[in-house]
């Protein structure tokens, strides 16, 4: 049994005084309201959300595309170069890369990452004996540093909507059905974890045909399904030239969208289609910093609100991977649209408080992860901020929340909690020396090739 107290909590009812949290098994065993606290109380304590994206591999590319070549720079361009760097990766890199980008995840005030995994393969397309070998180097990671994980194993099958074959790095991502049903069972076998859960991820409409969307899709009822969905304005133009319908569109009209999927990006949408995705229940997986970097565009957040759609963060790219600078990005980029202020803010809730519920809450739901609340029942991920800091200095209530996100940064975490296993203490993961010098010595490795 592992006992908490916190001076104030944000429960599912609201914020709380004097607040006991008693965990046991990793799950939230009891909530007391009011208590004389018989240990050293935690000055604020929130539920911990879900990275509800991420690519880990790709934390080790963060830095290394940012100059001009002869063309215009796009996402596609990004995309080529990206290609490239991953020749290089062996197993051990990607899980050394992997334990890094988690950890820091963790420091950063999420409890569980959402891996959307298609590295499957060798360099060159072979398949390794172990045919999720690179399944079983993320959910060793995860092991490692402690953190909560949804594995989603990536169909893709072909290199564009017409069918074409795979090409470049992309051979390493490649299955047909039939082998992806196979690797998909080996991915299960190796993701043990009490905590751990197992989805699906159709990475695109550009990728897989719509028979493989709905066979993957298929392989596990219940799990969560991810898909990359009208994420630039050439893959809408190819999905509706080859399909007859935009993305979104198109997948309303032809598969059974609903609180189990989370589509990826989407900041290419009209109107009907974010109303339309809104009513499915399918949660919106935010990348704003990526969305940012690779110029994706931005999302319809104020309509899919008002709409009462879903929402989680992710960090996708793992170019920055920041709680904060996620939900603060969010906020901004509605103001930059809409040229207004306090865009989430409702009557009753503060911008803080709606970007920090929603993406707790959202990210839940799209990890498949009973989380997202201080509740009896619920995995014990939880978070605790440093009230002693300047920007929270007196705060209570939503203001503590506009002071972390608006005003700090995740420097004001302090320790973090993934279904009860305490793993980072002081605002530092308790493996992180380790963890960097693996990290350091792939890097080193890496940058003697490329």
């Amino acid at each position: 049994m592992t006992v908490l107290f916190a001076e104030t909590a944000l429960l599912p009812d609201g914020w709380a005084s004097n607040v006991r949290v008693e965990v046991a098994d990793g799950r939230i065993v009891a909530v007391t309201l009011g208590v004389v606290a018989d240990a050293q109380k935690l000055g604020c304590l929130l539920p911990a959300p879900v990275n509800l994206h991420s690519h880990a591999f790709q934390r080790a590319m963060a830095g290394m595309t940012e100059r001009r070549g002869p063309s215009p720079d796009s996402f596609w361009t990004w995309r080529t170069l990206m290609y490239r760097f991953l020749d290089h990766l062996s197993p051990d890199d990607v899980q050394a890369i992997a334990a890094f980008q988690q950890m820091e995840t963790l420091e950063a005030g999420y409890a569980g990452v959402a891996e959307f995994h298609y590295l499957h393969h060798q360099p060159g397309g072979a398949p390794y004996d172990d045919l999720a070998e690179m399944s079983g180097r993320i959910v060793a990671a995860a092991r490692d540093t402690g953190i909560g994980l949804t594995l989603l194993p990536v169909l893709y099958q072909q290199g564009g909507c017409d069918g074409r074959a795979l090409t470049s790095g992309q051979l390493r991502f490649g299955n047909d059905m039939e082998r992806f049903a196979k690797l998909w069972q080996v991915a299960v076998a190796h993701a043990t974890g009490a905590d751990m859960v197992v989805g699906v991820a159709p990475h695109s409409l550009r990728a897989v045909s719509g028979q493989g969307l709905r066979a993957a899709a298929s392989l596990a009822p219940q799990a969560p399904v991810h898909l990359h969905i009208a994420e630039q304005v050439a893959e809408v133009a190819e999905v509706l030239a080859h399909r007859g319908a935009r993305p979104v569109e198109w997948l309303l009209a032809n598969t059974g969208v609903d609180a189990r999927w989370c589509l990826i990006h989407a900041t290419q949408m009209e109107p009907s289609e974010t109303l339309g995705l809104a009513a499915s229940g399918a949660v919106a997986g935010l990348c704003p910093i990526t969305e940012a970097n690779l110029g994706d565009g931005i999302f319809d957040g104020m309509r899919w609100l008002g709409a009462g759609g879903r929402f989680g963060v992710g960090s996708d790219s793992n170019v920055r991977i920041s709680l904060t600078e996620e939900l603060r990005s969010l906020e901004y980029s509605q103001r930059l649209a809409g040229k207004g202020r306090a865009m989430f803010a409702t009557a009753d809730k503060s911008t803080g408080r709606v970007l920090f519920e929603g993406a707790a809450q959202g990210g839940a739901q799209a990890a498949g992860r009973q989380s997202g609340g201080i509740r009896v029942g619920d995995w014990a991920d939880m978070l605790a901020l440093d009230m002693g800091a300047v920007d929270l200095e007196g705060r209570q209530g939503d203001d503590i929340l506009d002071g972390f996100i608006f005003a700090g940064d995740d420097r004001l975490v302090v320790d973090v909690w993934a279904a009860g296993r305490h793993v980072v203490t002081a605002g530092r993961h308790l493996a992180r020396d380790r963890i960097e010098a693996g990290y350091r010595r792939v890097m080193a490795g890496l940058r003697a090739k490329l």
